[in-house]
């Protein structure tokens, strides 16, 4: 098999997610976590486009990287001008990087309607441009895009594009499912086909319409392509890209490829939830590899088996790539979790323990009463806790107050106050939020902050709410789940009541006091 190089998109295809805008920090940060993790490749943006790319650039001379060559990505010249006057082209040449990935047009569908010039003079962009970078002395990335729609339309045609480009110098000619709609039957036809008459290194970029943008670029990887471009946590327009985490997971775990440094595997996890959070978007739970629920078992059979060998339900050991096994909790699971939690905390418990039996015994209580700790692992570990008396009180509330105002212009305004004490010291605070749950949680973060300015580093990402018994009406209990985030890790709290907001206090204080926990705070 070829020697496989890995390039990430995520700071440019990534950053076309809906709901994603990346600040020029943001782009470091996210930069250093790739770099830290041994990524070859990292596009940093396309320099010509916007300001904010060009700024980014402008700071990265600053900023050597350890482990990866950062890109510079743009499009090939326009028609009918010569490449030494395209703006985009010397955009690139300014950004100072050594590696430039240029895109160009392959399907003779985009040449005539998009370009709206002659198939042979985009020809001649692809060449002038290529060879325009290489007298300036870089490695070039010839990113052909729509390939493979562009092949099935006009198969001469397409392979024309791709020896131009061969002829002209480039590195690396990058074969594009920009669309994301071919199968991995058709790809692996077409590779196979271009193969014989293609000497320059190949690459694989592809997008996730079908949901097959991994399988499609493992099996690139299999014909022998020696570069997948992908970005973290499969983000990306539309259906997204291919998912490096994934990417990075099969060929290092299944295939013994090693794709970054054996000793950074087991910060996969750690990369993936940090991109998600510098990105504000949810973790993906069911996300191969690095996601919250990748190991997280839920049947009693299935329990019971990984007890006695982990690989009955398991396909590797979660601690290889940075991740952790979770046993849920549910009326499926019986006295396991109960025992499994008991023994990450260091306490010897088993099936006939009284103490077993108790701890049991309550929890099927709040589970009647509307608890849901399969979902909210956060509040079983400290369910947990202070059954074991092992659990620690970070402050006490002496009451709060919510009050939702709607006022003559018909805005709606919600202000919480708060009244604590931490160690004996009172705090007073008040703030206002987007909504009662939002006001409550600024005014409790604004009491505690001063103590525990950790609390900076979370925020909620998701706010769930169940109506338990709609026969009730307005009177019924609701379940409040509420998901939080720092950089490294996501966690999930419940509360339950009658009133909502008292509800959403449970799972908010549960969040904040799970945090703390896990940061070792004392």
């Amino acid at each position: 098999m070829a020697e496989i190089k890995l390039y990430d998109t995520t700071l440019r295809d990534g950053a076309q997610t809906e709901g994603i805008s990346y600040s020029v920090q943001d782009k470091i940060r996210i930069t250093r976590k790739l770099d830290d993790l041994g990524i070859h490749y990292i596009e940093g943006g396309w320099p010509g486009s916007n300001p904010k790319d060009w700024e980014f650039f402008r700071l990265m001379k600053k900023n050597r990287l350890k482990n990866s060559q950062l890109v510079a990505f743009g499009s090939t010249r326009k028609a009918n001008i010569k490449a030494n006057q395209d703006n985009n082209l010397n955009k690139l040449v300014l950004a100072n990087t050594k590696v430039i990935t240029i895109f160009g047009k392959s399907w003779d569908l985009h040449v005539r309607d998009v370009l709206k010039t002659t198939l042979e003079e985009n020809l001649k962009i692809i060449s002038d441009s290529i060879k325009f970078l290489k007298t300036k002395g870089k490695t070039v990335f010839y990113d052909a895009e729509h390939f493979f729609d562009a092949y099935k339309a006009n198969p001469d045609y397409a392979l024309k594009t791709i020896l131009t480009a061969q002829d002209a110098g480039a590195n690396v000619i990058v074969l594009c499912d920009t669309n994301g709609g071919t199968p991995q039957s058709e790809l692996k036809n077409i590779i196979t086909k271009i193969k014989p008459y293609i000497k320059t290194e190949l690459g694989i970029h592809t997008h996730n319409d079908l949901d097959l943008a991994v399988a499609n670029s493992i099996t690139a990887f299999e014909l022998g392509i020696s570069q997948i471009q992908g970005t973290f946590n499969g983000l990306g327009e539309r259906c997204g890209n291919a998912n490096l985490c994934s990417i990075i997971g099969i060929l290092t775990t299944k295939m013994g490829v090693n794709c970054i440094p054996k000793s950074k595997l087991k910060e996969l996890t750690e990369t993936s939830h940090y991109i998600s959070e510098v990105s504000n978007v949810k973790h993906q739970d069911n996300q191969p590899f690095v996601g919250h629920s990748a190991f997280a078992h839920k049947g009693g059979v299935h329990i019971d088996a990984m007890l006695k060998n982990p690989s009955t339900y398991e396909h590797i050991n979660p601690h290889l790539v940075g991740n952790h096994r979770r046993i849920l909790v549910s009326e499926l699971a019986g006295k396991m979790p109960i025992i499994l939690k008991a023994q990450e905390m260091e306490l010897n418990l088993n099936k006939k323990s009284p103490k077993t039996k108790k701890i049991l015994k309550l929890l099927q209580d709040m589970e009647h009463r509307g608890y849901q700790f399969e979902a909210a692992d956060a509040s079983f570990e400290l369910f947990m806790k202070r059954a074991f008396k092992k659990y620690k009180k970070f402050f006490d509330l002496e009451s709060f107050k919510v009050v939702v105002e709607k006022r003559l212009d018909g805005s709606v305004v919600s202000e919480a106050i708060i009244r604590l004490s931490v160690n004996k010291k009172e705090r007073y605070t008040a703030a206002e939020g987007d909504g009662p749950v939002n006001a409550l949680d600024n005014a409790l973060r604004k009491a505690l902050n001063e103590f525990y300015p950790n609390l900076a580093k979370m925020h909620l990402s998701d706010f769930k709410v169940r109506v338990l018994d709609e026969k009730a009406g307005t009177a019924a209990k609701v379940r409040v789940l509420i998901e939080s985030q720092d950089d490294s890790d996501d966690w999930t709290t419940v509360g339950v009541h009658e009133n909502i907001i008292e509800a959403s206090w449970q799972a908010l204080v549960d969040s904040i006091e799970y945090k703390l926990l896990k940061d070792k705070v004392k």
